[in-house]
């Protein structure tokens, strides 16, 4: 993606991007364009760049798992026009029915791939500068390895001669290192002539919309090609390897910004930050982190090592360690973790602590509150400076309904108790170690149900003979002060 400001623009520009195909290389049931990156469907960075372009116009070609495609574009650019393609195949024949779409613009028309989320406005300058002294410009960039790309041709003066897919190219074009970015920006005045002269006389029977190059040429007008000065953001995502590379790019971009802004991240290689996550001056993120979706973390917080947030809110001065949460607002300096679960709807106040193996479900804790360790705590809720001991559970389900918990402020629940929802335990309350509390408990109370303790004399010797605990139990003959203590 990328957050640069709308250019200013000679002539008027609409935005055409291709979305329509299938992506089998993909082996996914997912539109290739819906896959994400950075917390974004791929599609989503390619209006991005567009948007920031100030196009007057704006529209995107959709076919394959077309209502999916259509509701990311909405999300991403509302403004944008959905065109579908029909039946018949080719990036020519997508292009031909977005211009009709467009009917009434007069001016440049640029053509982008949805499956290319690399591509930024400064690759794309040059190639709309070179728009006004050409009808017809191509971007393009030299490769290493170009199989499977279409191939620029150019003439004995070096101008662009035409375009011709791998398929189709001869064993001394396959040789040529400069290939076809997809790219292409056209004046819309004659390119709908051109498009209906298309054929799909070529080995995939479609209408190739690189053979309007050649249409434009032969009806004496200009066309060139602008090799991109950085081929790497020019590279489509067409199977799942190619997928990672680019998530891989993209996230390595994001992590230098932030670091750039103030962000201390310990370890690049191991932190993965979505696009859409906002960081506060002076926070520091530890390895193996991943900050994804709408969370936000303000000033001095400290999150990880081994930490994933999605949605959540982290105030100032919190510490997060090894925890997974979820739409979980976390308060100024409050501690959680390590190995801590924070399902939806868990609301941690300020200088709360939220420790070891807890898990916190549609749970409410107020300033100041603890739950240390061990604990479980559902549909609850909690006042300030309460602590819930070790092993503390909210029994909320009975089978059928989820009931409320609600412990006030300043209480003390004993270890391995047991809330019996629904239930509420009054303000400074107490309840002892292994409680089962059923009924309310009123403010200052201490909640017990332990039966008396028994101890049954004798009983391992006689229901366990022989084993190593019955004999370890009764005392050895001639031990010293054997006999001195049965007197």
């Amino acid at each position: 993606m990328t957050d640069t400001a709308p250019r200013p623009l000679s002539r008027p520009l609409a935005v055409v991007v291709l979305a329509a195909g299938q992506g089998t290389r993909m082996r996914s049931r997912t539109a290739k364009v819906l896959h994400p990156i950075a917390g974004l469907p791929m599609i989503a960075h390619v209006l991005a760049t567009a948007r920031a372009l100030g196009p007057a116009r704006l529209a995107v070609v959709v076919r394959h798992e077309r209502d999916a495609v259509a509701d990311a574009v909405a999300a991403a650019a509302p403004e944008a026009l959905v065109v579908d393609q029909d039946e018949v195949p080719g990036t020519g024949r997508a292009v031909e029915q977005a211009l009709t779409a467009l009917a009434g613009f007069d001016g440049d028309l640029l053509v982008l791939n949805g499956d290319v989320p690399l591509l930024d406005v400064p690759t794309l300058e040059p190639l709309l500068a070179a728009g006004a002294a050409a009808e017809a410009v191509v971007l393009s960039a030299r490769m290493a390895d170009p199989t499977g790309y279409g191939r620029i041709v150019r003439d004995a003066e070096g101008d662009l001669d035409r375009i011709v897919e791998h398929r189709d190219a001869t064993d001394a074009e396959r040789r040529i290192d400069e290939i076809n970015a997809g790219v292409y920006l056209f004046r819309t005045a004659g390119l709908g002539d051109a498009l209906a002269a298309l054929d799909a006389a070529n080995d995939q029977g479609e209408r190739y919309l690189t053979d309007v190059i050649a249409v434009l040429k032969r009806a004496g007008r200009r066309v060139a090609a602008v090799v991109a000065a950085d081929p790497e953001v020019t590279a489509g995502v067409n199977d799942r390897a190619q997928l990672a590379a680019v998530q891989r790019r993209v996230n390595d971009a994001i992590v230098l910004r932030w670091q750039r802004a103030g962000v201390t991240v310990q370890d690049p290689a191991t932190t993965w930050i979505d696009a859409t996550v906002q960081l506060a001056e002076d926070v520091e993120i530890r390895p193996g982190t991943q900050l994804q979706g709408a969370t936000v973390v303000e000033r001095d917080a400290v999150i990880g090592p081994d930490t994933t947030l999605l949605h959540c809110e982290v105030g100032e001065g919190a510490r997060v360690n090894r925890v997974d949460a979820t739409l979980a607002v976390i308060g100024a300096g409050a501690e959680v973790g390590p190995w801590s679960y924070l399902r939806p709807g868990t609301e941690l106040g300020a200088a709360s602590r939220i420790g070891a193996f807890v898990e916190t479900k549609n749970a409410v804790v107020g300033a100041g509150s603890k739950v240390p360790h061990l604990s479980y705590l559902g549909d609850a809720e909690v006042g300030e400076r309460s602590n819930l001991g070790a092993g503390t559970i909210t029994a909320n389900y009975d089978g059928v309904e989820k009931h409320r918990t609600r412990v006030g402020s300043e209480v003390r629940i004993g270890s391995h108790t047991v809330l019996v929802a629904p239930v509420t335990i009054g303000d400074g309350a107490y309840t002892g170690a292994g409680a089962v509390v059923r009924k309310d408990v009123p403010a200052g109370s201490l909640a017990v149900t332990v039966a008396p303790q028994r101890n049954i004399e004798g009983w391992v010797d006689s229901h366990r003979p022989g084993t190593d605990a019955a004999v370890t139990a009764v005392p050895r003959r001639g031990a010293p002060g054997e006999d001195a203590e049965r007197q």
